[in-house]
């Protein structure tokens, strides 16, 4: 039967802009294919997320059920166009079957880094076949999982950066030294205990300068916090000075706002006419442990060992006994895996590409090895 459009006045909400007879005609073997992958992503992308809000309580948990819901309504849309079609149910692409694997065993910050590149390179934005809501939706959803990243993103910040910091700056100092030492004409024994010293020295001097670090800033940022001196001190102040309007100034209070709590503080009146301007109790703030700076012993027992696991990676062929031209390559060729491993995780974890994070780090590091080797080449030249 035909079916007579009806117009739309301005206040309806416009129609989908998509071709309604596409859908309706017989669907090739490569639409069959591709809805048939979309239909297994999307079963595999809302398994993820009801795994983690299994692992979340709260307003997290009912975001991420909500996305997961979201995830099936797409789902009954490629069951719909595939209808007979639909066939056994095909596997997941890999990169979705990651996600499940590890939301499944780790349930961290990473499944959501991955999801967020996941949904912002959704295909739909250029396939017909998908409603401009779906598009819509997958956008919306990168910058759901984005936010939900980000909280655990600065829940790691303070001891992640430590920890990366200081395994890049073992794998790439360490190297440096083993190769400036090793061009120099030294036997693979003075290379060895020069890598080893070069492991020791740095491990201590990451872990001491991190605790210095992170324990200034905190202290920096205590000296910020207000004291409860305005509790003591109200009673005795004189009321035709109110030096109490000054403290709230400090604070950011509006001329308006100070006034009224100094007043309410010295007991002058009590007002319930502004409720944004009645008298708060001051309170010292809970410690988040989980805040941005991160802990002072975590961020140096991090870069301790996370240093000295970096930094022994360059000394280990000689450590086997390996010596001379194949000692330094097997070491250079450690030290570029591991780099390329550091840099792949701060990209998972930053949103972005792994394999660009990854060549980053790589060129870095095994620039400075070669720079400090040829700096070995000169000086030993200049030694003979």
């Amino acid at each position: 039967m035909q079916q007579h459009q009806e117009s739309h006045g301005p206040s309806s909400p416009a129609p989908d802009s998509r071709p309604e007879e596409e859908p309706s005609r017989t669907p090739t073997q490569s639409d069959v294919r591709r809805w048939r992958q979309y239909l297994a992503d999307e079963r595999a992308e809302a398994a993820v997320y009801r795994e983690l809000a299994q692992r979340r309580d709260g307003e997290e948990r009912q975001i991420l059920l909500a996305l997961a819901e979201a995830e099936g309504r797409h789902e009954a849309h490629w069951l719909k166009l595939l209808g007979e079609h639909a066939g056994m149910p095909k596997a997941a692409s890999a990169r979705s079957r990651l996600l499940g694997f590890l939301a499944r065993h780790f349930g961290s910050v990473f499944v959501l880094a991955l999801a967020q590149r996941a949904e912002g390179r959704s295909p739909y934005g250029t396939d017909p076949y998908a409603t401009p809501a779906m598009v819509a939706d997958e956008q919306i959803h990168e910058e759901v999982v984005r936010g939900l990243a980000t909280r655990g993103r600065n829940r790691l910040s303070g001891t992640f950066r430590a920890a990366v910091f200081g395994a890049n700056d073992g794998l790439v100092s360490n190297l440096s030294l083993v190769m400036g030492m090793a061009a120099t004409g030294v036997s693979s024994a003075v290379v060895l205990m020069s890598g080893v010293a070069g492991l020791l020295a740095g491990a201590l001097s990451m872990g001491a300068g991190e605790y210095v670090s992170v324990r200034s800033q905190r202290e920096l940022l205590n000296a910020t916090l207000p004291t409860q001196a305005t509790l003591a001190a109200a009673p005795s102040l004189d009321v035709e000075h109110n030096e109490l309007v000054l403290v709230y100034l400090a604070r950011g209070m509006t001329r308006e706002a100070a006034e009224h709590r100094a007043a309410e503080r010295l007991g002058l009146f009590s007002c319930d006419c502004d409720p944004s301007l009645s008298l708060q109790p001051e309170k010292e703030e809970v410690e988040d442990e989980h805040e941005t700076v991160g802990s002072a012993w975590g961020a140096a027992l991090s870069s301790f060992c996370f240093f000295a696991s970096g930094a022994i990676v360059p000394i280990l062929p000689f450590v086997f006994g390996v010596v001379g031209w194949s000692a330094l390559i097997l070491s250079g060729a450690l030290v570029g895996v591991a780099l390329l491993a550091t840099g792949a995780v701060v990209g998972l974890l930053s949103g972005t590409s792994p394999l660009s994070r990854g060549l980053r780090q790589l060129a870095i590091g095994l620039g400075a090895a070669a720079a400090t080797y040829g700096l070995g080449l000169l000086f030993g030249a200049v030694i003979v």
